[in-house]
């Protein structure tokens, strides 16, 4: 529902979820998790100002394009509320607040209500448009989210697998990143690519699809985004997994240490289970579906850092 106020302009968005009340608030306040819950989210970088008060900078979809802003959170664990507002925004918005209301119900359910209140630099109708249809597009994708997340339960923790591991140069950090920055080099430089396309049009933020050559021959379509920090890191969300994933993000982390440099890759997944019984078969399970996708990704990030080592030590 959006509703107009002069200039402002309000959005509610509403769920019903099987689940304890406690649990959602602490999904909608943990923003680490959101990149791996809600599809919109790409990354999220946080500082904490005080107990109840935090400063967040995320980039996220916005009609298809990669956007990015900075926002204040000051979250009430005793009222199950969140409130928030954007401290730096994303043209062509002028000012954006909100809060998440968590409302438990007498039959265990939990009520949630998303709401939004933004301005337009100049009022502009297209742009009102655009960020209209955003607000409704993610709000709804988030609270579906949050449903499926909050649903699993006790099996949510099972379901999401985070692991890391790294090797260390002899290099600069510039050397290293550059390797892993210029991933449309990959298909010439890594023997499980394939074919790799790659676009830049705003500086740092890159669309990629990648063919992935498996130990079997096959090969495997991903489609990612990656937001890239120079000569620190590089951090990407798949928006196309393979079947059995809901969700996959990563980043890599190149750290001077002053005579090399620390490269790590660290993935986080999320487990679809109604897929592990087609893609496994119908013995199949989570645990074996963890073992395979781990195998799977650190065998392929382990090779591009060997290369990444390499070429950046020989050059």
């Amino acid at each position: 529902m959006t509703v107009a106020s002069s200039r402002t302009h309000v959005t509610s968005h509403i769920i019903n979820i099987n689940a304890p009340a406690e649990t959602i608030y602490g999904l909608i306040s943990d923003v680490t998790k959101w990149p791996y819950i809600f599809s919109p989210t790409v990354h999220v970088q946080t500082m904490q100002l005080d107990e109840n008060n935090e400063r967040l900078r995320l980039w996220a979809f916005a009609n298809g394009e990669v956007r990015t802003w900075a926002s204040r959170r000051t979250l009430d664990p005793g009222c199950l509320r969140i409130r928030f507002h954007q401290v730096v925004t994303s043209p062509p918005v002028e000012s954006m607040g909100g809060e998440w209301v968590v409302e438990p119900q007498t039959d265990g359910s939990t009520r949630v209500v998303l709401l939004h209140d933004f301005t337009i630099i100049d009022d502009d109708p297209e742009a009102r448009a655009f960020v209209t249809k955003a607000v409704d597009t993610n709000s709804n994708a988030e609270l579906a989210s949050l449903k499926k997340a909050a649903e699993f339960g006790e099996d949510f923790d099972t379901l999401v697998l985070t692991f890391s591991e790294s090797v260390y140069v002899e290099a600069t950090a510039d050397k290293v990143y550059d390797f892993l920055y210029r991933a449309d080099l990959w298909p010439e430089r890594l023997p499980h690519v394939a074919r790799l396309e790659l676009t830049e049009t705003v500086p740092n933020v890159q669309s990629m699809e990648m063919d992935t050559k498996s130990v079997d021959g096959s090969i495997h379509t991903t489609r990612s985004v990656r937001v890239c920090f120079p000569n620190e890191a590089i951090v990407y969300k798949q928006t196309g997994t393979p079947e059995i994933m809901a969700a996959h993000t990563g980043r890599w982390d190149i750290r001077d240490n002053g005579s090399g440099v620390e490269l790590s890759s660290q993935h986080t997944v999320m487990i679809r289970p109604e897929v592990v019984p087609k893609v496994l078969g119908p013995n199949g399970t989570v645990q074996e579906a963890r073992h395979k996708i781990k195998h799977a990704l650190s065998t392929n990030s382990m090779t591009t850092m060997q290369h990444a080592k390499k070429a950046a030590e020989q050059s």
